[in-house]
């Protein structure tokens, strides 16, 4: 199934070899050719570096650049590190007391091609409602500023600053470590909180005990283990027997027993371990020409031929304005996909269960949040803009009395729940597809919904760690730190999701069919490592290389005056550097050592040196002139927590330009949602609230 079959792709600029370009051929498009005649344009240089070039009116152009398109610093020279630094992801990456350290490849760059992939098909599926193509901008600045979710919040409300914490995940009230020395390599895991983490946890207890080491979390309540509120003093004990046990066993015995044991464990695997992963292979992930992965998500045609919908808008801007998506979504990665539909200007109808809430709406990260409160969360705000909830309890057969008419009203369902969840409450995709024969469904997952592997459960770390990203980031004498404090894979997973769903739904005009799209979080992480498999294809071992990257001739992360304070430096070629010497003398540390960071970024991009602070959170939401030119935050008026800057969805559309609103309290939607799209009667509504259907 190929969503752009037809339709080609002119690529200008550095674009040929990234990921974008990638993905659109993984959907059938072809690459290269001139701009007249193709029906998408990608570039690598903005709008400032394409005058003259004439981009005609019904073409979808992407602009994708280190600080987007326009704006004071639309000039500046960057990269991925100084992108990174920037946007705040390289800030808390790395360990206490050493320098920031660059996440492995390109991931920032990465990041906003998948961003920019949810663009093009977004407007995409724009130009099959009113003809029209449109400039589509991505700034890898702001992209990496918006997997700020835990930082942005914490200095919202509380003036906090997350610091960098190696091998641990720092939340709001929390920090919790995660990576773990075996006897012959590392592995991830971390205690998660409540429902969510408790067999695990206690799968790990156990076998702590069978091997009869000390174990201080014997006996712990598991349901109630609360990540944000343990005292450090018993985080340390816990950890050191943790770290004590971890130590004893084998990276096998981590895949192997541990996997049986479900403990949430993984292997941080080397690239050439994921080449010989069985689960991949199961999957047919490496059965390409060259071995090297091509699939961004998997599609499934539907076998029933339908009618073209009825081309339509909504009432709410955007480019996706009169999609409607049943989202049974919860935690960041489905949150995320159906927010950015939502923001596009979509309309989502959220189901959510007071018997088993969202963890955002659980986690006290904040002083303004309390314990019990459902709605007073801004982790929760900044994910679910955009939507209407309806709060049901699914266990009641009455709530089919919503869902149905919602499957036959919906457009797209999106969920990522454990592969065969669905199916339980009678909601995959062949019972969807039988009642609504159009339906567009995304399913995403740790490991997709086929394989060895699908039905085991894990995290934004497991991603990292299986993919090769945690073991390549750090220092080469050091242990591998966690490849970003801020999420990776859990805010690039949504950006396939929602781009695979713009892109079936114009399929679904153009070919009258429906389709499952199966988006698998650890292949999506190794694509953002095809580099490193290919030189593993070779016979090379690749290693940590701290800040350096082997396609520059010199770059790295250099102190600047004050606490704390680091600029990033990145000279591509040997006269780059030579350029950065004549400035600085023979040791540029010395140099910038004595100079405020801003001072120091802006000499130097006056100078053509590709050169950017390491920013916190404060440094980017109160002082970035850039990002808050191109609306990084979003100010909407919260009825608990007042009005905040919530992180925007990071794309600029010239023509369908979109509007957020605020993320609903739970439940707050349910009569008019029961009323308007199921056509219950308001006696009807109350017998329903009666007998708990509305928990």
């Amino acid at each position: 199934m190929k969503l752009l079959s037809g339709h080609r792709v002119a690529v200008l600029g550095g674009m040929a070899d990234r990921a974008l370009a990638r993905f659109l051929a993984s959907l059938g498009a072809e690459l290269g050719g001139p701009v007249e005649g193709a029906s998408f344009v990608i570039d690598d240089l903005g709008l400032e570096g394409l005058e003259g070039v004439n981009i005609p009116e019904t073409v979808v152009h992407v602009s994708v650049t280190p600080f987007g398109s326009g704006g004071p610093r639309s000039a500046w020279k960057g990269g991925e590190l100084v992108a990174s630094a920037m946007g705040g992801a390289l800030r808390v990456t790395g360990e206490p007391g050493l320098p920031p350290v660059k996440e492995a490849g390109d991931a920032c760059t990465f990041h906003a091609d998948m961003v920019a992939a949810s663009g093009a098909l977004a407007a995409h599926y724009a130009r099959g409602s009113h003809g029209k193509g449109q400039h589509v901008d991505v700034s890898i600045q702001q992209v990496a500023f918006s997997r700020n979710f835990n930082g942005v919040l914490v200095w919202q409300f509380d003036e906090r600053k997350l610091v960098r914490v190696g091998g641990a995940l720092a939340y709001g009230k929390a920090t919790v470590r995660a990576i773990w020395r075996l006897a012959d390599g590392w592995c991830f895991h971390s205690l998660m909180t409540g429902r969510l983490g408790a067999p695990a946890n206690q799968a790990l207890s156990d076998w702590i005990d069978e091997a009869g080491m000390p174990n201080p979390m014997a006996g712990t309540d598991w349901l109630s283990y609360n990540r944000s509120t343990l005292p450090a003093e018993t985080r340390s004990l816990w950890e050191a027997a943790i770290a004590a046990f971890f130590l004893s066993r084998t990276k096998h015995e981590i895949a192997t027993e541990g996997l049986r044991r479900g403990i949430n464990a993984c292997v941080a695997n080397e690239p050439a371990d994921v080449l010989a992963d069985p689960h991949l292979a199961a999957r047919g992930f490496f059965d390409t020409a060259d071995g090297l992965p091509e699939r961004f998500a998997a599609f499934r045609e539907g076998s029933a031929q339908v009618a073209a919908p009825a081309i339509h808008t909504g009432t709410r801007p955007g480019p996706l304005s009169g999609v409607k998506v049943l989202d049974f979504a919860w935690a960041l990665v489905g949150s995320i996909t159906t927010k950015t539909l939502g923001d596009l200007g979509a309309e989502i109808v959220k189901i959510e269960t007071r018997t088993r809430p969202d963890l955002a709406r659980l986690d006290v990260q904040v002083s303004a949040s309390k314990h019990g409160n459902w709605d007073d969360k801004p982790w929760f705000s900044h994910l679910n803009t955009s939507k209407r909830s309806l709060s049901l309890n699914m266990k009641k057969a009455e709530a089919r009395e919503l869902i149905d008419p919602l499957i036959d009203w919906a457009d797209v369902v999106v969920e990522n729940f454990s592969p065969g969840t669905m199916a339980k409450l009678g909601l995959d995709y062949e019972s969807l597809a039988a009642r609504n024969p159009g339906i567009v469904m995304v399913s995403g997952s740790v490991f997709g919904q086929t394989g060895p592997m699908a039905q085991e459960w894990g995290v934004d770390g497991t991603g990292g760690a299986l993919s090769g990203r945690t073991y390549l980031t750090g220092w080469p004498d050091r242990d591998p730190v966690i490849p970003g404090a801020v999420p990776f894979g859990d805010v690039i997973v949504p950006y396939v999701m929602a781009a695979g769903v713009a892109g079936a739904l114009q399929y679904r005009r153009e070919a009258g069919r429906g389709c499952h799209i199966d988006a698998s979080m650890y292949e999506i992480c190794v694509q953002q490592m095809r580099d490193y498999l290919e030189q593993a294809k070779r016979g090379e071992r690749p290693q940590r290389m701290g800040n350096a990257d082997a396609r520059v001739f010199w770059q790295d992360v250099l102190p600047a005056a004050g606490e704390d304070r680091w600029v990033a430096v990145s000279c591509p070629t040997a006269a780059d550097h030579a350029k950065l010497l004549a400035i600085t003398g023979a040791d540029p540390a010395a140099w910038t050592a004595l100079r405020e960071d801003h001072a120091i970024a802006a000499e130097l991009q006056a100078h053509g040196i590709a050169c950017g602070v390491v920013q916190d959170c404060e440094d980017m939401i109160e002082r970035d002139a850039q990002l808050i030119g191109r609306g990084a935050l979003v100010t909407l008026d919260h009825p608990l927590l007042g009005p905040f800057g919530h992180i925007a969805t990071p794309l600029r559309f010239s023509r369908d330009r979109f509007q957020p609103f605020r993320a609903p309290g739970m439940g707050e939607h349910v009569h008019e949602i029961a009323r308007d799209l199921c056509g219950l009667s308001e006696a009807r509504i109350a017998e329903l609230e009666q007998a708990g259907v509305f928990q």
